[in-house]
């Protein structure tokens, strides 16, 4: 949970959000802060690889270089507008290039962990995508070596700065909802089959590949959970070992969350939603992506009346504030908000939220 509570809600609900005003708001601020922080990105692959957008609008960055080794990946990506008139390069080259601090690592995700690893070998701090790979120890290893370089590892977890859970997490911390006592949320959407084939190499779970976002959010919310109980099957006509309508059961001591991800909802990001009860109230989002809020409260908390309650939030845009909390951490004006180890926690309960191995 943030320490500094009310600037950390003002800098969510004020990177509201078109990308040009973000650009306009950063020259702003960066003119009075000196120096662009230097960033490269390892990878294309990796469905969230065009977040580079966000570092090339802010005035924050210097994107110096991106390596892909594969060359088709690599010729797929030059056509891209996110991507031209960036310099190429190899991993060894990149992470050899003078004053590079930050890089991006955006590999297809088997090879997520094996890329960070290297980023941290070289001294440089990681915004690594999701999820953090199959292997625990790993990561563990990974996360061991940055803090003892003193270097940052920020999860590429898309929510996180969502002005609808920024908000859902002052609820909460004010203890404006009381003992929370249920948490359910939803992530799915249509998979084409030609995008099946690589979530199958990747592990072959829809809990792996979007419910981690999710998994995230609740382990933030309620901490680590006592037990993990996952449910699987696969409903498609397509012919391939993807598990692709996958619900877990978290269970706390005072509470119980459910995660549901699939991969054949028609339209399903509409539908994409957190709710979370408590004793005093009731928080719910829907649509996640662009967050509105409907809040029933047993009394009157803040500005907020007893009853129920709609939300509007200024629309959200990935990532834009995730790049923004790492330039004020990297210039130490604050530390992060998510410690090594709530990500130790969140991916080891992806792991048994897929009924896999934590070796």
């Amino acid at each position: 949970m943030p320490s500094d509570r009310r600037s950390f809600m003002a800098q969510a609900a004020g990177a509201a959000l078109a990308l040009p005003l973000v650009a306009a708001r950063a020259r702003a601020s960066s003119s009075s802060r000196g120096r662009r922080i230097k960033v490269g990105q390892i990878g294309t692959a990796h469905g969230h690889a065009n977040k580079l957008a966000v570092f090339r609008q802010s005035e924050d960055y210097e994107v110096v270089g991106i390596a892909e080794s594969d060359p088709k990946l690599r010729a797929a990506a030059e056509s891209q507008d996110v991507f031209r008139g960036v310099p190429w390069f190899t991993q060894e080259q990149l992470l050899d290039l003078p004053g590079l601090e930050l890089v991006l690592v955006e590999t297809r995700v088997p090879k997520l962990l094996d890329a960070a690893e290297a980023c941290v070998a070289a001294g440089k701090h990681v915004h690594l995508d999701k999820p953090a790979g199959r292997s625990l120890p790993q990561f563990r290893r990974i996360l061991d070596e940055a803090a003892r370089k003193k270097l940052l590892v920020q999860m590429g977890y898309m929510f996180r700065y969502n002005p609808a859970v920024v908000l859902l997490r002052e609820f909460l911390h004010r203890g404006w909802l009381g003992q929370p006592f249920e948490l359910h949320a939803v992530i799915s959407k249509v998979v084409s089959q030609g995008d099946r084939k690589p979530l199958v190499e990747s592990g072959g779970s829809m809990m792996f590949e979007l419910g981690c976002h999710l998994i995230d959010l609740v382990v933030g919310f309620l901490g680590k959970p006592e037990d993990v109980a996952p449910f699987g099957q696969h409903v498609s006509p397509i012919q391939d070992s993807l598990i692709d309508n996958a619900l877990a059961v978290l269970t706390y001591k005072q509470a119980l969350a459910t995660v549901k991800s699939s991969a054949v909802e028609i339209d399903g990001g509409q539908r994409r939603h957190l709710v979370l009860c408590g004793s005093e109230g009731t928080f719910h989002i829907q649509p996640l992506d662009d967050p509105s809020a409907r809040v029933t409260l047993s009394r009157a908390c803040g500005k907020y009346r007893q009853g129920s309650q709609d939300i509007t939030f200024p629309k959200y845009t990935r990532y834009v504030d995730d790049a923004a909390d790492i330039a004020r951490i990297l210039r130490g004006e604050k530390e992060s908000d998510y410690s090594a180890q709530h990500d130790l926690d969140v991916q080891e309960t992806v792991l048994r939220a897929c009924g896999w191995s934590l070796s």
